[in-house]
């Protein structure tokens, strides 16, 4: 099912964990909707950055969730966040502060220890700006690296 000009259904809820374990991370119905807003949030990341973006996670259902460690309350699992690099045009820490700095309606935008950036969309965006670099540690505010010096 195409959700946008660059987004399938397939594309979001593809998860190599998911057919290891032979988890169905089909999403109900009820969360199209969602899915179909993530994609169209993806599509202004993918214009804003000039290249593809290699989305490692999206969509997660409650099963595949616990099986990678995910939060239980996750934006994952009700289909408004997705996980991705974009190598063409830098690091994930370049790329979480131009998504930053746009204009794009994000809820979170959080650079998860320095190797992906985790980009979520809500009905009521907050534009939170998170990192995390020590699961134990939890999420501090800001785009950090990981001595926890702030990012320009």
């Amino acid at each position: 099912m195409q959700l946008s000009a660059h987004f399938t259904l397939e594309r979001l809820t593809h998860s190599e964990t998911a057919l290891r374990r032979g988890i169905d991370n089909t999403p109900p119905a009820e969360l199209l909707q969602n899915l179909s807003a993530l994609a169209l949030g993806l599509e202004e990341v993918q214009r804003l950055l000039g290249h593809p973006i290699e989305i490692s996670s999206g969509y997660r259902c409650a099963a595949l969730n616990a099986a990678v460690g995910g939060a239980p309350a996750s934006a994952h699992v009700q289909g408004r966040a997705a996980d991705f690099t974009c190598p063409p045009f830098g690091t994930p820490a370049q790329i979480a502060c131009v998504i930053r700095d746009s204009d794009i309606p994000f809820d979170s935008v959080i650079l998860e220890f320095g190797d992906w950036v985790h980009l979520a969309f809500a009905p009521s965006p907050r534009r939170r700006v998170l990192s995390i670099y020590h699961g134990g540690r939890g999420y501090v505010e800001g785009l950090r690296n990981a001595d926890g010096h702030l990012i320009a």
